[in-house]
């Protein structure tokens, strides 16, 4: 499968199981301070919108050479721009939470149909707008997979809906994971924590 099949798996898994998911519940606890509401649609503002608007011209500056440099960049980043940047992100959840109404299924559908035919105008290899630089598109659809993995188990949990993921998009987000955490330097922790020496740091996340 090519990354983009990859990533429109993974995403069509995230609205399938977003159609499954009770609506009196979208109020309740989804995961850390977020309803259930506001995680569906940090996924959908996340996940979804970004690559719905792929095709815009990146602007001159900072272009990552991979993936997991996005996360190498967003890790790096000065506090101060990274307590703006979560607050941006939380304020989107609410938002894109909000608009889902009592129709979480459809709206999400109507984000993956743009995304989807956002994705057939642009190329593998064409640089492409990412919150922290431009980058192949190829990269940024492997740091979304990872995205819609982690959120869609997220929410599944959450709502108590059982969800059947795709196998090539755990493995891509499983394998990219990994990757990110040896370009942060933590690449011996991984190792010995996946083959049971030690456990990883205590709040050890690749992703902010």
């Amino acid at each position: 499968m090519t990354i983009r099949n990859i990533y429109l798996a993974a995403a069509e898994t995230f609205a399938d199981l977003a159609s499954r998911t009770p609506v009196d519940g979208l109020d309740g606890p989804g995961v850390g301070e977020w309803s259930l509401r506001e995680l569906v649609g940090h996924t959908v503002s996340a996940a979804l919108r970004p690559v719905a608007v792929a095709g815009e011209s990146p602007q001159p500056g900072l272009v990552l050479d991979s993936a997991e440099a996005y996360c190498v960049v967003i890790q790096g980043a000065p506090r101060e721009l990274l307590a703006a940047s979560a607050a941006s992100v939380t304020q989107n959840a609410r938002d894109y939470g909000k608009a889902l109404g009592d129709r979480p299924g459809a709206v999400v559908r109507e984000h993956l149909a743009r995304a989807g035919a956002a994705l057939d105008g642009v190329g593998d290899d064409e640089l492409v707008v990412s919150p922290v630089g431009a980058m192949k598109l190829r990269d940024w659809l492997s740091t979304r997979v990872l995205e819609l993995v982690v959120h869609t188990s997220d929410i599944a949990l959450a709502a108590g809906v059982p969800v059947t993921h795709d196998a090539a998009a755990v493995t891509e987000a499983a394998v990219f994971a990994a990757r990110a955490t040896a370009a942060l330097g933590a690449g011996v922790p991984l190792v010995r924590a996946l083959t049971g020496r030690e456990p990883l740091p205590s709040g050890f996340s690749v992703v902010q």
